[in-house]
């Protein structure tokens, strides 16, 4: 088992992402509870609101890719300072107009409400790839463990802040929720001024017919050059076939993550506060739970915890639409949530590996394209099904398709728990 000595040897580097991912959580934390109640006080539909997280997510599919493949080349802190800079701008202007077009910038930029545990949206692949580069691969099971627990954690108190809007009933709907969308701001702000005083090391690319693997003067550059198309191609199939995989699981997510607020709203009338606590709970199981997660990849291996979690997660959510009250449907939420979402730091683990460094960026892209295309199309489908009166299939519908992700996820990459190696690198 990892000791805690390596947690405290981590590079700088690491230690400043991890607390960047801590403090944009918080903000997030908040805007899951509050964006789609916001929404539903300025008297929009459920299609409504799921027609333009929707939105957020095509737009934020398409931002991925670039960002992965860019970053590669002009290197990843400017892309985080540009997503900060965004939500920073997003979140003063929405704590001042109710305007839609305002409103809609917010979620489709900064991905107000997705829950996006800290990750900074479409520019998450630059910092995935950052992160992955000053952690070693034995590590990063733990390490990125750590990153989702931080997540999750500032979520938690995100979302206990986003509670507060619902005690002040008497006053418009702008005014209520202006200090949390302030909050959010402040945070971003912050953000900005850690990564303005951490330096990035110009990112090292393989010399054109040579090979990360090799001595050059020991092998040709004919066989190097073939070498490293070999490896391209495996990295290749590897990204491919993680992508395919996470097409389930993103339609899945994309059903129920952004809506859950506004269901527990409509099937249970409860508050914001109501609604906040029991996000908060759940975000703070899954921050503790992801720690735990980091550990058991070292004694069951990456693949396979993500796996059996995936499996109880998906029991768990089949049970949730039938509970006759909300205090038992929180309980159910809160272990759910736990289970299934601690998994992300190893899942995310396992990606970040696939490839090296020069072409991770890249990788983290497709990686997270995979998840938000399917995605995007989720709360659209929610909010109709919502609008007509159908709260349980959403919640069906993602258990299944998580349950048949979790056998195919096992089935793919299964016997990488078994390697010594990346798939990307062949044994010295």
């Amino acid at each position: 088992m990892m000791r805690w000595s390596t947690i405290r040897s981590m590079h700088l580097i690491t230690k400043r992402l991890l607390v960047i991912r801590g403090l944009r959580s918080i903000g997030q934390g908040a805007m899951v509870v509050d964006l789609t109640l916001y929404l539903k006080d300025l008297h929009w539909s459920g299609v409504g609101i799921g027609g333009v997280t929707t939105a957020a997510g095509l737009v934020g599919a398409a931002l991925i890719l670039l960002v992965g493949v860019l970053s590669d080349r002009l290197g990843r802190r400017v892309f985080l300072l540009i997503y900060e800079t965004l939500t920073l701008i997003s979140a003063i202007l929405a704590s001042f107009t109710t305007y839609a077009l305002i409103l809609i910038l917010g979620i489709v930029i900064a991905g107000f409400g997705r829950g996006q545990s800290g990750a900074a949206g479409p520019f998450g692949p630059a910092e995935q790839a950052w992160l992955a580069r000053h952690v070693k691969q034995a590590n990063r099971g733990l390490v990125f463990s750590l990153n989702n627990a931080a997540g999750f954690i500032g979520m938690a108190i995100g979302a206990v802040i986003g509670g507060l809007p619902g005690l002040y009933h008497h006053v418009a709907p702008i005014v209520a929720y202006r200090p949390v969308f302030l909050m959010v701001g402040f945070l971003s702000l912050v953000c900005i001024s850690i990564l303005l005083m951490t330096k990035e090391e110009p990112i090292q690319r393989p010399a054109p017919g040579t090979s990360e693997q090799h001595d050059s003067q020991a092998t040709s550059p004919v066989a190097l050059n073939e070498e490293e198309q070999q490896v391209r191609k495996r990295e290749n199939r590897s990204i491919l076939k993680l992508a395919l995989v996470n097409t389930l699981n993103g339609l899945a997510v994309g059903l129920t993550g952004p809506m859950m607020a506004y269901w527990f709203s409509l099937r249970y009338g409860v508050s914001t506060s109501a609604i906040g606590a029991t996000l908060s709970i759940s975000f703070l199981m899954t921050g503790i739970f992801s720690i735990v997660m980091g550990y058991l990849a070292q004694r069951m291996g990456m693949v396979r915890s993500v796996t059996w979690m995936r499996v109880i997660g998906s029991i768990f959510m089949i049970i949730l639409p039938f509970m006759p009250n909300f205090a038992l449907a929180s309980i159910l939420f809160v272990l759910r949530g736990a289970i299934n979402r601690g998994t992300q730091g190893n899942r995310t683990a396992l990606s970040a590996s696939l490839t090296r460094d020069h072409r991770r960026g890249f990788a983290s892209s497709i990686n997270a394209l995979s998840m938000r295309l399917p995605s995007s199309i989720g709360p659209t489908i929610s909010g109709f099904l919502f609008d007509a009166g159908d709260l349980s299939l959403p919640l069906l519908l993602t258990a299944g398709l998580q349950l048949i992700n979790a056998a195919i996820y096992q089935w793919v990459f299964g016997s990488y728990d078994k390697r010594d190696n990346p798939p990307s690198q062949p044994a010295p």
